[in-house]
């Protein structure tokens, strides 16, 4: 396959980079630890949501040192709303391998970046380049994308072969000696003009030697072999009230939304209704011989992740008696305290817009 001199496209996408780059913050600076937070909050972000939350970001931990020693609830506060919620987890362990093992300061090699927890081949490539111009490119998707489309590769970008295929390219075309600059002049063509939908071909500074705009095949590539598939869930939230008061605890194990705080939760294999729900172990475990009364039932929300369906209903519950279970295994809380504590995008959402303090601050009618 005719891979094209580097001088053919990395010096066009370089030239092109020079008047079109995007005027972001993370790109003003050499500091490896500013890099860094801005690559991992990018990795599942849209950079106009990732700017606020970087700034924010900063802001509250302006060092490694100190979100390594921040407690993990503050970080995750910080991070609520963002989502994969993984990330944030892996960067509070990664600050404390930085400070602990390599004194405070970011390793300056790829194999030393690539230890840190929660940081890839890409993630290592990128801050290595754009913080201490390694030779490496940084390799995701949207360079499996452009790489694939301008050479022409329909070896599907979603198995090992492909991948390798592609990395292959991107080693290649790398300008070695500009690595920073090139590798966000393929993040900010990707970005911008090489999109998976849409992409601007009129515009492309390279589509005099793209195979799939020659070729019509644009909307073809890249290819890949198999869809992810989309797993339903229903869940039901119980909020319970107990003499104006609320209970949560964090959430374990390695599901979705692991650390961050929730209410009582009950999942079935479809019906989110009360019978059902009463019918349930864990309903029996939360309440005993307990029958709380219902103050409120949301209707049933979706909610959507990268590949799970959400289907959710939120109950606010009243009794009398606290059950040994919820009082023993559950934090309580004030219900307009629960901004104090970290939670999904869902919880945050439906406590938002749903006035649920009414039913806490006032008594039960009736």
């Amino acid at each position: 396959m005719n891979r094209h001199p580097v001088s053919t496209i990395s010096d066009t996408l370089i030239a092109w980079y020079a008047p079109n780059r995007r005027d972001l913050p993370w790109r003003k600076t050499k500091d490896p630890y500013s890099i860094w937070v801005s690559e991992i909050i990018l990795q599942q972000t849209r950079v106009a949501q990732g700017l606020g939350y970087y700034h924010r970001f900063l802001q509250a931990f302006p060092t490694v040192q100190s979100l390594a020693a921040a407690p993990l609830d503050d970080v995750m506060r910080v991070w609520q709303g963002l989502g994969y919620y993984t990330r944030a987890r892996n960067m509070h362990a990664a600050a404390k391998q930085v400070v602990d093992e390599h004194g405070g300061t970011f390793p300056n090699a790829y194999e030393g970046l690539r230890s840190l927890r929660g940081v890839g081949d890409y993630t290592a490539s990128a801050v290595g380049a754009f913080a201490f111009n390694i030779p490496r490119p940084a390799v995701d998707g949207n360079v499996y994308r452009i790489w694939s489309r301008i050479f022409g590769v329909f070896t599907p970008i979603d198995t090992a072969e492909g991948q390798k295929e592609l990395y292959q390219i991107a080693v290649a075309q790398l300008d070695k000696k500009r690595s920073d600059i090139f590798n966000q002049a393929i993040m900010d063509f990707g970005g911008t003009l090489c999109t998976p939908k849409s992409p601007r071909c009129g515009s492309c500074p390279v589509a005099d030697v793209c195979y799939a705009f020659r070729n019509s095949a644009v909307a073809l590539l890249p290819a890949k072999s198999k869809k992810a598939k989309v797993a339903n869930r229903y869940l039901a939230y119980l909020m319970v009230r107990h003499r104006g008061d609320t209970f949560i605890r964090r959430r374990e194990g390695r599901d979705i939304w692991h650390s961050l705080y929730e209410f009582p939760l009950i999942e079935t294999g479809g019906s989110t209704a009360l019978k059902t729900l009463e019918k349930t172990p864990e309903w029996k475990e939360l309440f005993g011989g307990v029958k709380p009364a219902v103050l409120h039932v949301s209707p049933r929300l979706k909610h959507l992740l990268s590949h799970q369906r959400l289907y959710v209903q939120f109950y606010i519950l009243e009794v009398k008696t606290a059950p040994y279970f919820l009082s023993t295994n559950f934090i309580r809380v004030k219900a307009d305290s629960m901004g104090e504590y970290p939670t999904s995008r869902l919880i945050d959402g439906y406590m938002a817009a749903e006035p649920v303090e009414k039913y806490f601050l006032q008594p039960k009618s009736g």
